[in-house]
């Protein structure tokens, strides 16, 4: 009897045992998962570094992935030696600088503005557009009342040295689309905050020396910017009409979700636009995207183009690989 007692408590502290080890094994490897989801992470198109890390920072304290990229973008909106976005910003062949941005949360929904005059922070007005009224897109007037409603600030947009280079370009008004290859251009910003949740924001003044009313990509939800929170998000920059044609932020998120990792999702979407146009020596398309396990990627036409990272506090410039060599 006392042998069988015996081997009764010794099966049952067995059973406890590895049950305790089974259920500490388990807390762990949560722990460690939530650990992962949590870690906030900030990517940006360029080398805008100062942006980025405000974003990374801002993150590290706890705000939430929007307001984060709101935050972060807004450095380069109010950049007046930044002549692709907000104050100081080329303007259109009539000499008028215009703004066009978009936004997307983590729950899917979004606001943009288009041809908006004297607001420096256009960004910040899109998150208006998407929590304050019944639309996604407002532009030009509309939008500029909405701004002042708001609070918003009017400011002239054409700074000293935009509106000498505008006369410089009148002298022939060759009305060529300049886009950069190597320097900054639209910022387009992706954030995962402490939740795990990501969002993201893209701000731009367009092509220098536009048509009156042209609008490209960065305002267009799924080409500019798009987020899916289950799956990742992607940001693209370059020329807008080019990117449209394939709404290629929605793609490499479609893409991430079949399976493919950002980087590879970057390429394959770029792939979508080089595989069609035979003069891709005359512009660059560039594209960022994260998915929800924090991986990231990058992939640009011409060499030149880098995203900035900002990940475990390190702010980092990360090289793109490109689909042409030098």
């Amino acid at each position: 009897m006392n042998r069988r007692k015996f081997i009764i408590k010794s099966t049952q502290a067995g059973v406890a045992l590895s049950l305790g080890a089974t259920l500490l094994a388990c807390v762990e490897k949560t722990k460690t998962s939530m650990t992962e989801k949590q870690q906030p992470i900030a990517i940006c198109t360029w080398a805008f570094a100062n942006a980025n890390n405000v974003a990374g920072k801002a993150l590290d304290e706890g705000m939430n992935s929007l307001d984060a990229a709101i935050k972060g973008v807004a450095v380069e909106e109010e950049n007046l030696k930044n002549t692709t976005v907000g104050k100081g910003g080329a303007p259109d062949r009539e000499g008028n600088v215009t703004l066009d941005a978009c936004v997307m949360d983590s729950n899917g929904d979004c606001g943009a503005v288009v041809c908006v005059e004297n607001i420096t922070n256009v960004a910040a007005l899109a998150k208006v557009v998407m929590e304050e009224t019944p639309h996604v897109m407002l532009a030009a007037d509309g939008a500029e009342e909405l701004a002042y409603k708001h609070g918003f600030k009017k400011e002239n947009l054409l700074t000293e040295s935009s509106e000498k280079a505008y006369r410089e370009w009148l002298k022939d008004s060759e009305y060529k689309p300049i886009i950069n290859i190597e320097n900054h251009d639209t910022i387009g910003m992706l954030c995962m905050d402490q939740n795990g949740d990501i969002a993201g924001a893209c701000t731009t003044s367009g092509l220098s020396y536009k048509m009156k009313g042209r609008v490209g990509d960065s305002p267009i939800i799924g080409a500019g910017l798009f987020i899916d929170n289950e799956i990742g998000g992607a940001a693209a920059t370059g020329m807008g009409e080019e990117i449209m044609k394939n709404v290629g932020s929605f793609l490499i998120v479609e893409l991430m979700r079949q399976g493919k990792s950002p980087q590879e999702a970057c390429e394959e979407a770029l792939h979508r636009i080089t595989s069609k146009n035979k003069n891709i020596e005359n512009f660059q398309v560039a594209y960022i995207a994260i998915n929800k396990a924090g991986e990231t990627g990058s992939y640009c036409i011409h060499p030149g183009f880098a995203r900035m990272e900002y990940k475990n506090s390190i702010n980092s410039r990360i090289e793109s690989a490109a689909h042409l060599k030098v």
